[in-house]
């Protein structure tokens, strides 16, 4: 259950502000199609984050011992240094017309945005912290859609209400107290 409820809640909070949380913001107003945008993120996210945990929990399995865990316990200290670094949307990250419609632009936008991005690097860390895969993927899934179905839904509103330097404090906050327990655990026991 640490799991899944890790996974969600540290998702959640780093996905508020981040490039594919703008991103969903522009298909949603490019498309208005919000079911089928919502569905695109759901099999994007489930698809990157289920190979990125895969790749965490595996790292764990076969590099298992004392610099390892270190290096996971850091890498959540760098991930909380990395969410006070507020994402900006480049004009070339924008989805170009497609042909395809609103679910299958937003699906490949989605994975392709994902790759390298802090929630991809974070569901790695997290496969290699709990090394179930399948519970880092549901708990990381379940957190970007908490953040993602609201900035569809409710689009630029959204980001007119919520202060996300205080939600990027937070999440940064989280990731850091993550990688300190980790290393007192590491170092104590």
């Amino acid at each position: 259950m640490d799991a899944l409820f890790t996974s969600t809640l540290v998702v959640a909070l780093a996905e508020i502000g981040d490039k594919t949380m703008l991103l969903a913001i522009i298909l949603a107003a490019r498309f208005n199609r919000p079911v089928a945008i919502i569905l695109g993120i759901l099999a994007a996210t489930l698809a990157n984050h289920f190979l990125a945990a895969l790749v965490g929990s595996q790292a764990a399995y076969w590099l298992d011992g004392f610099w390892f865990r270190l290096a996971v316990a850091l890498s959540f200290i760098a991930m909380g240094l990395w969410t006070l670094i507020p994402d900006r949307f480049e004009d070339d990250d924008k989805p170009a017309a497609s042909r395809f419609g609103a679910f299958t632009a937003t699906l490949v936008a989605f994975f392709l945005v994902e790759m390298g991005d802090k929630t991809q690097v974070t569901t790695i860390a997290l496969g290699a912290r709990f090394e179930n895969a399948v519970l880092v993927t549901i708990g990381t899934t379940a957190g970007m859609m908490l953040a993602n179905v609201p900035a569809v839904l409710l689009g630029d509103r959204i980001l007119r209400r919520v202060p996300l330097n205080v939600v990027r404090y937070l999440a940064a906050g989280l990731f850091v107290v993550i990688g300190l327990w980790m290393l007192l655990a590491l170092l104590g026991g």
